[in-house]
């Protein structure tokens, strides 16, 4: 069977999806991926998966340039031909399912968080809703990855609650994001690892971290993480900077594999505004950090608060700046244990088999509809 899979970069294929891709190809499914091209294009050709490239607008909502990406969608899966189509993110899920519905394709749509649309509400927001509405009316599943997120399309008629099933963010790689032995330093370190936008709750840890610093001086603030600059909540460099040159804030850049950042820090931060289930908190928990976030949608989920780490309150870096104190007084003893109970939660609750199957079954549902 021919499954396509639709996201809005191979970024995010590669780095979230790669693990349901070979499990699905472990099935016997071929497997093909959309996306607007990037340097992840090459490396999924490398391992032998054929990829398409696709324009999105990824931040716009250019009625002409959308309608042009659905035409696109609909050429491409015309030629493709695939059974059962994979969607993730915005544009893919709502334009991607528009083409699926005039080519008759099964389709299984992931709504991995509901980012700055439903955060900053609008009228683009009213659009959003009603265009999910009628492009997820025929999806076979639709895959949520926490109860608020499902409970807000219920609540707005968008999607029957016959059609959805709960997934434990995109599910984590337990033996490769797994613990080491910490090489001890005379400084604590706090990490935050993310895309450089606004919603992550950057400019709280900046404030945080500004606060934190002039009561302890062995402490760190890491950041690392691509700046988005086509994103409209893009967190300028020179904001960066900024901090950095007051020595507040380490910025080490874009990574492509976040273990040695995660293996050297003491705490893993996040205080977004609202997520899907971010992938670094559960790459921190597996690798037994104790971890901050915000109890918010999509965090609160990866915290059991003073067990595990901590919850702070979003938008609120005065409470983030107590909770990193806090969690800085803590005896490594308490620490340590923290973060063996943040990995029993990675393996019991959100290891990435967990979605493969969730993901087989619902495949096998879509071709049983055919």
């Amino acid at each position: 069977m021919k499954i396509a899979v639709l996201a809005n970069s191979f970024w995010n294929i590669y780095n979230f999806r790669l693990g349901l891709i070979k499990s699905l190809k472990l099935k016997g499914h071929e497997i093909i991926c959309i996306a607007p091209y990037d340097k992840y294009f090459e490396h999924l050709l490398n391992i032998g998966i054929e990829c398409y490239d696709i324009k999105i607008d990824n931040n716009g909502m250019n009625p002409i340039k959308d309608l042009r990406l659905i035409y696109n969608y609909y050429q491409l899966l015309k030629v493709t031909s695939p059974s059962v189509v994979l969607s993730f993110t915005i544009k893919p899920n709502i334009y991607g399912n528009l083409s699926c519905r005039f080519l008759n394709i099964k389709t299984i749509n992931n709504i991995s968080g509901l980012g700055t649309v439903f955060i900053n509400k609008n009228i683009v927001t009213r659009i959003v809703i009603e265009l999910y509405k009628f492009t997820l009316a025929k999806s076979s599943v639709v895959f949520f990855q926490n109860s608020d997120d499902k409970d807000i399309f219920l609540d707005n008629n968008i999607v029957k609650s016959s059609k959805c099933s709960l997934l434990p963010g995109s599910g984590i790689n337990t033996s490769f994001f797994s613990p080491v032995k910490k090489i001890e330093n005379d400084y604590f370190v706090f990490l935050l690892a993310a895309r450089m936008i606004w919603d992550k709750g950057i400019k709280e840890y900046f404030e945080a971290a500004s606060i934190v610093i002039k009561k302890y001086k062995k402490v760190k603030f890491q950041l690392v993480g691509q700046i988005d600059s086509h994103n409209k909540a893009s967190v300028p460099y020179n904001k960066i900077k900024e901090y950095v040159d007051n020595g507040i804030i380490n910025y080490l850049g874009e990574a492509s594999d976040i273990r040695p950042y995660l293996e050297r820090a003491d705490c893993v931060v996040l205080p977004s505004y609202r997520e899907g289930v971010p992938r670094v908190l559960l790459e921190g928990i597996s690798m037994e950090k104790p971890i901050i976030a915000t109890n918010v949608a999509g965090c609160k989920e990866t915290v059991i608060d003073g067990h595990n780490g901590y919850l702070c309150q979003v938008k609120d870096s005065n409470d983030l700046s107590i909770k990193m104190e806090r969690m800085l007084n803590l005896s490594n003893k308490k620490r340590n244990s923290m973060g063996k109970m943040g990995r029993r939660l990675a393996i019991q609750k959100f290891d990435e088999s967990i979605v493969f199957s969730k993901y087989s079954k619902a495949v096998d549902l879509a071709i049983k509809e055919m």
